[in-house]
């Protein structure tokens, strides 16, 4: 019973995704399966907290599913997360693809699956369940990228998507074959106690191999290509998907082989350590993410790479470890979940500003929105402002966290490039900002016309909710991705 308990944020995900693709195949009404699938991952993320409050150090019989599962806060705390995502996105789907035509009920599934594959890959804590909660979120994210069948740019970000994943995948099992190869374990406890005693160049390849390949799932430079194109092609709420639920997954997995399989001082080291690749990884992926975002003329395009931007500074966190693996880590956690509520915001304000045939795709057609539809151009400005990093909102102080993580543990020259490009970032957002209250449409040139949906509407106050109060009051929140950030502790 106890190990019904530890395990019911992934049950309620996995038995609602089953009813709903019951409900899918045999009600001739699609109407409110996206009610249904939000209502499955908010109660998720319901009794994920639930667990939490409870405690899950007094579950002592979960520990019997170690190494395959790791049943501790920090697995909570990303199944809150994950079903927060997922739940947002699904709303936003459930007014998107009815304005646009493209409903169908497998969608919504996908949305379930694709999350449970998330929640299995944040609490994995061996190579065998790590693979198989990764490619069950991955399948579920190439097959939504796709899903607007007729749409030639949605099929080639499909299979960018699928073929670069693929090889990524096979970079990673590959890595852990090796490490496995080295060590004699698939899980990474087993993993973390060989590799503190011995340093051998297939432990060193097979590391590496595995970085490489998480780095590709969290769409870091130079592993970014495939971002852009699979964002701007797939239908807006399975982006947001993407950008949140997979990124938040992925960022979990990377988290755990630091920490556990690669956590020893002699990993953590700058001199021979993980630490100088990851800061490599920071920099590029701020860097260049930022400098094509600001010449993007498609406002989709540039949340794409505003997206790789924001992976950036959550690997700065991830660099702090080296020092201080627990504020470091609550310190990402908290990035990750104002990222989260801030992107979810910033794409279901894009689809709100865009009703069918009168889409926002360009900065253009989002001229004098403040005018004409000024709640959409304010629901739009909050979630930019975050994301920018501008206080009182959740983005400034996931910043904050941050940065201050990477100075207290020495990396000063960092932090400075991250500060750097955070202004950098916030040119491309108030541009889209002066557009819609500071400009006017040319005569004749197509202007957005905004949606009314109240699933869109419902996502919108949700995440507008989170923004302020995370950025008001943060200290709780803080708290809690704290006692999270110390793995297997209760």
């Amino acid at each position: 019973m106890n190990i019904a308990l530890a395990l019911s944020p992934l049950l309620v995900v996995a038995l609602g995704a089953l009813l709903l693709m019951l409900a899918e195949a045999f009600s001739p009404r699609q109407g409110g399966l996206a009610l249904g699938a939000a209502t499955v991952l908010f109660v998720g993320a319901a009794v994920a907290g639930g667990v939490w409050m409870y405690g899950i150090e007094r579950l002592p019989e979960a520990a019997s599913l170690a190494p395959w599962l790791l049943l501790d806060r920090f697995g909570l705390f990303f199944d809150m997360l994950l079903c927060l995502g997922g739940g947002l996105a699904a709303l936003l789907a459930g007014g998107y693809l009815v304005e646009h035509g493209i409903e169908r009920g497998e969608f919504y599934v996908l949305i379930l699956f694709a999350t449970l594959g998330a929640m299995i890959l944040a609490s994995s804590g061996d190579a065998v369940t790590l693979f198989l909660g990764l490619e069950t979120m991955s399948l579920g994210a190439y097959a939504m990228t796709a899903f607007r069948r007729a749409s030639p740019r949605a099929a080639e970000g499909a299979l960018k998507y699928f073929l670069l994943g693929s090889f990524a995948a096979a970079i990673l099992i590959y890595g852990f074959a090796l490490l496995y190869g080295a060590t004699g374990h698939t899980d990474l406890a087993g993993i973390g106690a060989t590799a503190a005693t011995a340093r051998t160049p297939l432990l060193v390849v097979g590391a590496v191999l595995v970085i490489v390949g998480v780095a590709f799932k969290v769409s870091a430079v130079p592993f970014h290509a495939w971002t852009p194109d699979a964002y701007e092609g797939a239908p807006t709420p399975a982006t947001t998907f993407m950008a949140v639920a997979v990124k938040a997954g992925a960022f979990a997995l990377l988290l755990r082989v630091l920490l556990i399989a690669l956590g020893d001082a002699s990993w953590t080291s700058w001199a021979a350590g993980w630490p100088p690749v990851v800061a490599t990884l920071a920099v590029l992926t701020m860097t260049v993410a930022n400098l094509i975002a600001g010449r993007q003329e498609s406002v989709k395009r540039m949340l794409a790479y505003s997206s790789i931007a924001h992976a950036g500074y959550a690997l700065v966190g991830v660099t702090a470890l080296m020092r201080d693996p627990t504020q470091a880590g609550a310190s990402v956690l908290f990035y990750l979940l104002s990222y989260t509520v801030s992107t979810a915001g910033a794409f279901g304000a894009l689809i709100l500003c865009g009703s069918h045939g009168r889409e926002a795709v360009s900065y253009e057609d989002l001229s004098g929105l403040g005018r004409r539809h000024p709640a959409a151009a304010l629901a739009f400005s909050l979630f930019l402002l975050s994301l920018a990093g501008i206080p009182p909102t959740a983005g400034f102080f996931g910043k904050w966290f941050v940065f201050k993580a990477a100075i207290d543990g020495g990396l000063y020259w960092l932090a400075i490039l991250g500060f750097v490009n955070s202004v950098i970032g916030a040119y491309y957002y108030l541009r889209v900002m002066v557009y819609m209250y500071m400009r006017e449409p040319a005569a004749g040139a197509p202007v957005a016309l905004p949606m009314r949906s109240g699933y869109v509407t419902a996502a919108l106050l949700v995440s507008a909710l989170f923004v302020l109060a995370l950025g008001l009051v943060p200290t709780r929140a803080i708290e809690v991705a704290v006692r999270a950030a110390t793995l297997g502790a209760g």
